[in-house]
């Protein structure tokens, strides 16, 4: 086992990894950046190093500085958490060349599988239904009409090596398209470096299904059952329960099988997450294979009782898993909010600045991840996350109602937050009666 893991990230995710570490006897280091040495993690951690100022690109980004901490403080392994460099192969790559254990992904499935449209080949050779699209990079609008025009619209353009909602545009006729186009890829640019694009059919009102799977250096493939993340705003999500109301036992070990069958195709190993659309026929398409972590993770671990980080640690020290797919028994049903230092009324513009007073929520059944405190100062320059709230009971209909109460007892006096909206979205009819889709927010709020 690991003597001692560096957690190159911050935040609640930070937290999460450090209580993780704790439990197993594992040492940690926290590295943080000026605006962040006050922040939790880097309280919580038994060894704590600034790599660099504010800026991400200066600190949580710089992998060289990230290196040079981890060999200075004698850790054997990163874990990069979510976000960050947590699916940058040229990371992971490096970590590999300096003999430290790299917590995920091997470096040449993080590439295979960041790039959307090689990942489609490689779900279409193995058998996984994938949504009709370009199998070849989409460089121009030119190119890229005529293609949409022969996969007829409405088409989704997608910057291949996109993600959290950037470098996407729906585009519903050929007269929208070169604009959409050109926006989408000029967002791929700045946000990833790389303006490669793909053009899919766009299909209508679907829920948004991911797979969580767990896989070690064997062969061995489970998965964790499934998360409707259909609840999200511009492909942002802002609610997530596990499982989903719209799947039968049938539909759920097709659905399962085939995330088994695509984590395998893509020789994945470690925790991952197979991504899926679902018409309203019941039918699902591939998405995408995120390599690392996921926001939600909390929420299968509360229905399986399996501890993801504790997997990904062991299995990245080369442990065989400790589950068969008949072990995992996926029992009640959770629903998790993200509360975010935004408003809602206006955009949903971050909303940074200090926490004067603060009450969170506790009883049977209630979790909270989060990496702040009464006092401390949200600073502007990261992901705006507060804290993530789930709860967990026998019924979808319990979670909700215990969330609901848990939202209830929240005390944040300072930052604006998107509370309120979030607790409006768990007294919505449509919402209670889990009659839900990606066009959700936008259709009941017109967001």
């Amino acid at each position: 086992m690991f003597q001692k893991i560096l957690i190159a990230n911050r935040g609640e995710i930070a937290v999460r990894i450090i209580r993780a570490c704790r439990e197993m006897g594992i040492g940690t280091v926290a590295v943080y950046s000026e605006a962040d040495k006050d922040a939790l993690h880097a309280q919580l951690a038994d060894e704590s190093i600034c790599i660099g100022k504010a800026q991400a690109k200066d600190s949580y980004l710089n992998m060289e500085r990230i290196l040079s901490a981890t060999v200075a403080s004698g850790a054997d392994a990163i874990h990069p958490g979510f976000g960050f460099l947590s699916e940058n192969s040229k990371f992971a790559e490096l970590c590999r060349k300096c003999s430290i254990a790299f917590i995920g992904p091997s470096p040449e499935v993080i590439q295979k599988m960041g790039n959307k449209s090689e990942a489609r080949n490689t779900m279409t050779m193995a058998g996984v239904p994938v949504i009709p699209g370009t199998k070849e990079a989409v460089m121009d609008a030119k190119c890229g009409k005529e293609l949409a025009k022969r996969i007829g619209y409405p088409v989704m353009v997608k910057a291949a090596l996109g993600g959290g909602g950037k470098g996407m545009r729906v585009v519903r006729n050929e007269d929208e398209f070169e604009v959409n186009f050109n926006n989408a890829q000029l967002e791929a640019v700045n946000g990833f470096a790389d303006g490669t694009m793909y053009i899919e059919k766009y299909i209508e009102n679907p829920r948004h299904i991911e797979f969580q799977i767990l896989a070690d250096n064997y062969g061995n493939v489970i998965h964790l059952g499934e998360r409707d993340c259909s609840i999200q705003r511009r492909h942002q999500k802002l609610i997530e329960e596990a499982p989903s109301a719209a799947l039968d036992d049938g539909l759920r070990d097709k659905m399962g099988s085939t995330a088994v069958k695509a984590a395998k195709a893509a020789g994945y190993t470690n925790a991952g997450t197979i991504e899926f659309l679902l018409d309203k026929d019941k039918n699902f398409y591939f998405m995408e294979i995120n390599t690392r972590i996921q926001v939600e993770h909390g929420i299968t671990e509360l229905v399986t009782g399996i501890d993801l980080i504790k997997e990904q640690i062991k299995i990245a020290c080369g442990e065989r898993l400790a589950y068969t797919q008949d072990d995992v028994k996926v029992q009640g049903h959770a629903v998790e909010v993200r509360i975010n230092a935004e408003d809602a009324d206006k955009g949903f513009a971050p909303c940074p600045g200090n926490i004067v007073a603060m009450h969170i929520p506790g009883g049977n059944g209630v979790r909270i991840d989060s990496a702040v405190y009464g006092g401390y100062t949200i600073p502007p320059f990261y992901d705006s996350m507060i804290m993530k709230v789930m709860a967990y009971d026998h019924t979808r209909e319990a979670a909700i109602a215990k969330l609901k109460g848990a939202l209830g007892e929240i005390v944040l006096d300072g930052p604006v937050t998107n509370l309120d909206f979030q607790y409006s979205i768990l007294e919505n009819k449509k919402f209670l009666s889990g009659e839900i889709d990606t066009d959700f927010i936008h259709n009941e709020y017109g967001l």
